[in-house]
């Protein structure tokens, strides 16, 4: 059996250590080029098609921020900010909220109030409230309980 040589394992660990550093910096900047490349498309689309954003366009755009804003902190920090994802679902579900509220607002003069669609409202604001709740969560997980990457690094290592 061929027993381990400290120079080829340090080796093999900066290699690794080499690649895995070089698939994040591509991935981050093929991610964020993709994030500011939608946002400018949309952008773009907005200002050509309408005369004015409505807030579903708005919050849209608020979604691509929040993503930059990931991948910035990513690229910085080298962890990946959970809470960042729930903000992004948030934003969705609120705008998918307020398209269901507009809709239904142009047809609540020709539709009974008893016949209105209420449950979809229901459904969304309840998983706005669940996300909010998580997120709190997090937050005081992460205020109680901080965690370093070192320590975990160099347990690893002995």
């Amino acid at each position: 059996m061929i027993e381990k040589s400290p120079k080829v394992s340090q080796s093999v660990r900066l290699l690794g250590n080499l690649l895995t550093d070089t698939f994040h910096f591509f991935a981050l900047f093929v991610i964020g080029s993709m994030v500011v490349w939608s946002a400018g498309t949309e952008f773009l689309h907005l200002m050509a098609s309408k005369r004015s954003a409505s807030i579903e366009d708005i919050l849209l755009l608020f979604i691509y921020l929040e993503l930059g804003a990931m991948v910035g902190i990513y690229f910085k920090t080298k962890r990946m900010p959970v809470r960042f994802l729930i903000y992004v679902a948030i934003t969705a579900l609120t705008r998918m909220l307020v398209g269901i509220i507009q809709v239904d607002h142009h047809l609540i003069e020709e539709v009974p109030i008893g016949e209105l669609p209420v449950l979809p409202l229901i459904y969304i604001s309840c998983a706005i409230l669940i996300l909010a709740v998580a997120t709190l969560v997090f937050r005081f997980g992460s205020y109680r309980y901080p965690s370093d990457g070192l320590q975990e690094d160099s347990r690893n290592e002995n």
